[in-house]
């Protein structure tokens, strides 16, 4: 029997749930703060409809084609193209790797601020935050055997969703996931703009100074922060859309994410922002706004348990905070652990076998990430920078297989939905490659001139453009390499048959 969503709204939570994650939360008001506030949010905005939404068209489009994972899909679009589904699928699999390390973070800060509430003098073991230093806290937990086992926690909880399947695993989770997560968000921003001296904060949100959009700066941190968290162009997107309906739309759906994706981002901004303006001076509250801290989370895992203490009611809102910032890690971390569970089963695994695989191999590769802060920081850099090369991926298939023909044939398709017009043909052809050599160009730049300028070119430095090259070089060349076998093995008639798959002439007709 194939798997289906059962209805529209269970394949729009499980997307937005893909959507939003981690980096809505932690990143955004970061971002936020180091852009400029106000005047960040318009570049923002804009890309989100110049690259991230045609980019969720696509890959809705090709996955309902396909009814493949991201390496038929690719090979299914364009003879010859399965490596670049392949670079797509690992990349996205070699976030899945640390994103399990974050969702065991957010599960243990969670955690631990329960017992805050629930047990009195925080004799749970391993501590509460309430008293505790949380630098040493953060120290002592991080890179410890805790953290493997939180780690491990993560993977299993989203391995328990994914092996009871679609409609009874992955759609039932997100109902509640997403729905939850809404209103924890919105209980967080409520207390937050209630609280006296939130309006500084609101205003540094909200009220532009318009000659900052004149630093280009802001402009492709914006595109940037658009890229990364609306998740489009990972492949993610995609092996939801091999479960949708024939008549589920592709267009409307695709906005819908899009902007569901921002708006937990604003509710995101709306909860940090006011609560660090009301408790600290400004100058004070925009450096630990923007305070990095280890890994990139200064803000998230060593301020905000101080600031919260200063509130009243402070424990329940920093309870509030991280167990949505929980259900945020989790619902992505589904959808990855699906993406690779997904391409196992096209080439003829079950899904409990493929599951198993995946979430082994999750667990084994990204132990180095749970042990070791530095190589967690580097694996984030090479493939968070891979994933704007994914989307590029994504747009080079649909020029090949013909946009023109991609958009009538596939996309336009749907009824009652809408209707693109020529101007898709242009955002494939132009905005998405120039918008791409944009935000690589800005990105390297940065490696060579400020992360790592003496050693930019070291294959084993941190934040080098080295390392960025030499890893995924490495797997260019093996892809390459086994790309012929690779599609030999997806297209035998033999898988076809047993997975209920197209054969491959029907699909490029």
């Amino acid at each position: 029997m194939k798997e289906r969503f059962t209805s529209r709204w269970a394949l729009l939570f499980a997307a937005i749930g893909m959507a939003i994650g981690t980096g809505n939360i932690w990143r955004f008001p970061r971002v936020v703060a180091q852009n400029g506030g106000a005047a960040f949010l318009v570049p923002w905005f804009i890309f989100l409809f110049l690259w991230s939404i045609p980019l969720l068209i696509i890959e809705l489009g090709i996955g309902k084609k396909t009814r493949m994972g991201t390496i038929g899909a690719f090979g299914s679009m364009k003879r010859g193209f399965t490596w670049m589904g392949g670079f797509v699928g690992f990349c996205a699999l070699a976030i899945t790797f640390y994103y399990s390390v974050v969702t065991g973070w957010c599960f243990r800060y969670a955690l631990a601020s329960l017992a805050d509430l629930v047990i009195p003098a925080s004799n749970f073991p391993g501590g509460g935050l309430h008293g505790a230093d949380p630098t040493e806290f953060w120290n002592s937990f991080s890179g410890s055997s805790l953290a493997v086992i939180f780690h491990l926690t993560g993977i299993l909880f989203a391995s328990a969703i994914i092996v009871r399947g679609v409609a009874n695993g992955i759609e039932k989770a997100n109902k509640i996931l997403i729905p939850s997560l809404f209103v924890l968000l919105l209980i967080a921003a409520v207390r937050a703009v209630t609280l006296q001296g939130a309006a500084e904060g609101l205003n540094f949100l909200f009220e532009p100074h318009w000659k900052q959009l004149l630093n280009y700066r802001i402009w492709l941190e914006g595109l940037s922060q658009s890229a990364w968290s609306t998740g489009a162009g990972w492949g993610l997107l995609l092996t939801y859309a091999v479960y949708m309906r024939k008549e589920d739309s592709i267009v409307t759906n695709s906005f819908l994410i899009g902007l569901g994706n921002n708006s937990a981002s604003l509710l995101a901004a709306l909860a940090i922002i006011p609560t660090v303006f009301a408790i600290l001076p400004t100058e004070e509250a925009l450096s630990t706004i923007t305070e990095t801290g280890p890994v990139s989370t200064g803000l998230t895992f060593i301020w905000l348990p101080r600031l919260f203490e200063k509130i009243a009611g402070g424990e329940f809102f920093l309870f509030i905070f991280f167990l949505a910032l929980s259900i945020a890690a989790l619902s992505s971390l589904i959808s990855m652990v699906e993406l690779g569970t997904r391409i196992t089963m096209d080439f003829g695994l079950s899904r409990k076998k493929g599951l198993i695989i995946i979430a082994a191999g999750s667990f084994i590769f990204g132990l180095p990430s749970a042990l070791n802060p530095q190589f967690f920081q580097n694996q984030d850099w090479v493939w968070s920078i891979g994933l704007l090369l994914s989307g590029l991926f994504f747009s080079v298939t649909v020029i090949s297989y013909g946009t023109d023909k991609f958009r009538r044939e596939i996309i336009n398709s749907c009824r009652n939905d809408i209707k693109l017009s020529r101007i898709f043909n242009f955002a494939v052809k132009v905005l998405i490659p120039v918008e791409f050599a944009a935000m690589i160009i800005w990105w390297f730049t940065q490696a060579i001139t400020t992360y790592d300028p003496h050693y930019w070119w070291h294959p084993f430095h941190t934040f080098s453009l080295g390392t960025c090259l030499f890893q995924w070089g490495i797997l260019i060349a093996v892809l390459f390499i086994f790309n012929h076998s690779i599609q030999g093995l997806l297209f035998d008639k033999k898988n076809e048959i047993n997975n209920g798959v197209p054969k491959r002439k029907e699909i490029t007709k």
